[in-house]
């Protein structure tokens, strides 16, 4: 059979344009490969398909290692966000984790801009239809208008769009978010030998700004001034083109945040939720997939949640130059109606005005343990899955698997030694091994309980994690790294000046190492010697070193313990400290030892250790299990 085809050939091909595919695309042409990305629609690169947010807790880590591995997704939001805050600033620093409301098309427009400025990078609109196979090996991808493109490597990701139905009460309709089209490339895949689930999510709607009473709401501000997420400040402008939205001057940015408001549903939001459930898809029927628990729809939280008297709703800008509103915390797929009257229900949208209702789209995607932790597949060699296709939610998880498959595509094809993040030096690295080991059975979201190095794994300290093997495999630039090895010189100059230097009996390294102590008292003379910044940063490395020494040997401990059982029977419930979704899981599945506990999808190191713990104050005994209980374990 004849078939056109482009007329180049390419080191790697990426399908998909959003927050995975853009990542793995620039990381395949930073490393120097010759790199297409086909998209559906070249308007839509970029899109922020839900909140126009990036960051939060433990996403907030995850773009400061994409930042430091050379991701474009930090300097991104910098450069177009319109609100910047720090969470967790009350808690510990291991903890603490920047976000930024981004203006949605500021974003996207400068994304796009990125992405056709960078060497080594082709854009091409086209849908993928097939995967093309030759040897056990991927070749190349067809299009739906019957044009092959061949490369060493693929890389698919395809995000919801992978059969991706929507739904919008008893209204459904074939897409992968509303107004474009889904894909039937899942098709091929399970052709292939692939096997496919099927996951849902859901978005909110937009109302009109000029029908919200601000003044029935609670004004919620950014941080001034605002805490960025790009390490190296000097490259994030030279990136800007012409759609840099804010211009980094310093400690600041010249363009003046925009608010959030808060408000709360009542109830007699509640009343017409539950009085509408049946109309529902998701309490009808309708929906089929498996959504994610740790953004439920309202319907959801209606239903888990008869106790709360409301919920919190978030009144955030979609950008600086639209009225529209994305309002947190009601994602939904009730009918249009239900969806307006509960909405004038909420303080400070009585005359609300739904620009867009809320929508749950359904979509194929493929069980992550089908993947090696480069991220290719096992059935497939020199195929790629990245992003919503291995399970996960979130952009920035997406983004950061997009690097991980893009890198590993580019370097595979150099033959050199893959990309292989670990548990202990980042949050990448957690996630993609909980996802290849484990799978996941919904919608896999990032926290910091599930990591066991989460004391070290700091938002601040990413760079000095990660930048260096960035630098060894040609994902940073010159001046990245030259940026890199100052700040690290200082932090050692730093370091060294503590440890000499006496602050009455003790040196100022020993006093920092103090609870109730701050880098703000050191000598003025001393703290002159760096920014602040730096010394956070240093301060936070001497007071978690004791800590993270603490949890490394209890892991240790831990791993002994693997075969410690689990008494027959035992109420989970009563076992403080366990999350209501852990003693369900554990309660469902019934694991009988430690070790079995510990590859439950959705348990994390954290309920191990608090399990681990209890049994043992609990004097429940210790005893190795017989034969016979590994195996009922392992089935």
């Amino acid at each position: 059979m004849n078939m056109a085809r482009l007329p180049d050939t390419y080191d790697v091909i990426v399908v998909g344009s959003g927050h995975a595919g853009i990542e793995a695309a620039l990381a395949s042409a930073r490393i120097g490969c010759r790199t297409l990305m086909l998209t559906q629609n070249l308007d839509t690169v970029g899109q922020m398909s839900c909140n126009p947010a990036i960051g939060g807790s433990a996403k907030g880590q995850i773009v400061r290692e994409i930042d430091a591995l050379g991701g474009a997704m930090g300097v991104n939001a910098d450069a177009t966000g319109i609100q910047f805050r720090m969470l967790n600033t009350s808690k510990g620093a291991s903890v603490r984790a920047p976000r930024a409301q981004c203006d949605k098309k500021a974003y996207q427009f400068r994304m796009k801009a990125i992405l056709e400025a960078a060497e080594n990078l082709d854009l091409k609109q086209a849908t993928a239809s097939e995967v093309i196979v030759h040897g056990g090996k991927a070749v190349g991808i067809k299009t739906d208008l019957g044009v092959a493109a061949y490369g060493q490597s693929v890389i698919i990701t395809s995000g919801t769009f992978l059969r991706g139905l929507l739904h919008v009460g008893s209204n459904s309709r074939p897409g992968g978010r509303m107004a474009d089209a889904s894909s039937n490339l899942s098709d091929n895949l399970r052709a292939l030998g692939f096997t496919v689930d099927r996951f849902k999510t859901g978005t909110p709607c937009r109302i009109n700004g000029r029908s919200i009473d601000f003044t029935r709401c609670k004004i919620q501000l950014g941080d001034d001034p605002p805490t960025r997420f790009a390490f190296f400040s000097e490259e994030a402008c030279a990136k800007g083109g012409p759609f840099t939205l804010n211009d980094v001057r310093g400690d600041a940015f010249h363009v003046e945040q925009l608010p959030c408001w808060i408000t709360s549903t009542t109830s007699k939001t509640h009343k017409i939720i539950n009085e509408n459930l049946h109309r529902s898809p998701l309490y009808s029927g309708r929906i089929s997939g498996t959504g994610p628990r740790y953004c439920p729809s309202i319907e959801d939280k209606i239903v888990r949640f008869t106790e709360r008297e409301s919920h919190h709703l978030f009144l955030e800008p979609e950008g600086r130059q639209t009225q529209e509103y994305y309002v947190n915390g009601i994602s939904t797929s009730l009918p249009y109606d239900v969806q307006l009257e509960f909405l004038r229900s909420v303080p400070g949208l009585e005359r609300a005005e739904m620009m867009r209702p809320g929508y749950a789209v359904e979509y194929d995607f493929f069980p992550p343990i089908q993947l090696l932790h480069t991220l290719e597949t096992k059935l497939i060699s020199n195929l790629f899955f990245a992003g919503q296709v291995n399970g996960t939610s979130g952009y920035e998880e997406a983004a950061a698997q997009g690097l991980v498959a893009g890198a590993n595509a580019a370097l595979a094809g150099q033959a050199k030694d893959p990309l292989l993040l670990t548990r202990e030096n980042s949050y990448i690295g957690v996630l993609i091994d909980d996802l290849v080991t484990k799978g996941t059975d919904e919608p896999y979201r990032m926290f910091t309980s599930r990591a066991e190095a989460r004391l070290t794994l700091r938002h601040d300290n990413a760079d000095q994690r990660l930048t260096p093997i960035a630098r060894e495999l040609g994902l940073a630039t010159e001046r990245r790294w030259e940026a890199f090895a100052t700040k690290r010189r200082v932090l050692e100059q730093c370091r060294d000046l503590l440890s000499r230097a006496k602050i009455g009996p003790v040196s100022a390294l020993q006093m920092l190492k103090r609870a109730e102590t701050s880098y703000r008292q050191l000598p003025e003379e001393l703290r002159a010697t760096a920014p602040d910044s730096f010394w956070e940063i240093i301060e936070a490395d001497i007071k978690s070193e004791g800590y993270a020494l603490r949890q490394k040997e209890h892991q240790k401990t831990l791993a002994t313990r693997s075969d410690q059982q689990i008494p027959d029977g035992l109420d989970f419930s009563k076992v403080p400290g366990l999350s209501s979704e852990t003693r369900q899981r554990l309660t469902k599945l019934r694991p009988l030892t430690l070790g079995a506990a510990a590859k439950v999808t959705g348990i994390t190191p954290a309920d191990v250790s608090v399990l681990s713990i209890w049994l043992a104050r609990s004097d429940l005994g210790y005893t190795r299990p017989s034969t016979s209980v590994s195996v009922r374990v392992g089935a």
